[in-house]
């Protein structure tokens, strides 16, 4: 029948209030009552070994005073319903299974490397900001990169230069309205015959001729973009203030 807080039963031996096991115990499964938990308490830290069958570690789990430990092949953290994977981490990679990540740091999520997704988008009501505060911003996609911003604006600056590169293909701007603001306006002298390419466009009167509410676009032959007070022909010169001083 047993003797002080042991008791054999038909499924066992029970122990009831506190046991200590000075050497080791050898048993198949040890759970609580029903109503209450199951405590190991130790003045160290409390170590769960699995063997193989000739006796080899195969997976640790060890509680401590500063930390909790695990050394085996493969972690997992499974959801209490479904048994869906939740957590996991071997020595190739580290697996998030959850529906949404996230980070409540105030310094958010450092990166050492690179950083592989199909999709980047922001909290509900929130700013999606990508920014580099002291090297460069890369996304390279093999069949290209799309930013959309389907209720809001898109806006992209810098400190120094932008560039919008095409190997092998074009750069589509279209927009019902396209815009280029801060433009120089060049001085135009009719006794110049020579010209670059250019288009029409409006903008506001200079400060140097008030009248003046049409100009032409103009190119200078390093690419850069000035205007000239529109005429009856081309106002654009290859010789232009803008474009020798540019």
């Amino acid at each position: 029948d047993g003797m002080g807080n042991l008791r054999v039963t038909k499924k066992g031996i029970r122990l009831e209030g506190i046991s200590e096991f000075l050497l080791p115990l050898y048993v198949k499964e040890i759970h609580s009552r029903k109503d209450s938990p199951l405590v190991l308490q130790s003045d160290r830290n409390v170590t769960v070994n699995a063997r193989n069958h000739m006796g080899q570690l195969t997976g640790q789990l060890t509680v401590g005073a500063d930390a909790v430990e695990a050394q085996c092949k493969r972690f997992e953290v499974r959801a209490s319903e479904g048994g869906k994977v939740l957590f996991s981490a071997d020595e190739d990679e580290i697996v998030i299974g959850a529906d949404k990540l996230k980070v409540t740091g105030t310094e958010g999520a450092v990166f050492g490397h690179s950083v592989e997704t199909p999709h980047i988008r922001a909290e509900p009501s929130q700013d999606l900001k990508l920014e580099s505060p002291t090297r460069s911003l890369v996304m390279e996609a093999p069949r290209g990169v799309q930013v959309n911003a389907a209720a809001g604006d898109l806006k992209a600056t810098c400190r120094k230069e932008l560039h919008l590169q095409s190997t092998e293909g074009e750069i589509f701007l279209n927009a019902d309205t396209i815009r280029l603001g801060n433009l120089p306006v060049g001085s135009f002298s009719s006794s110049s015959s020579s010209s670059s390419s250019s288009s029409s466009s409006s903008s506001s009167p200079s400060s140097s001729a008030p009248r003046q509410t049409i100009y032409e676009l103009c190119a200078c032959p390093n690419g850069k973009l000035y205007l000239s007070p529109a005429g009856a022909g081309s106002t654009c010169q290859s010789s232009s203030n803008i474009c020798l001083w540019s």
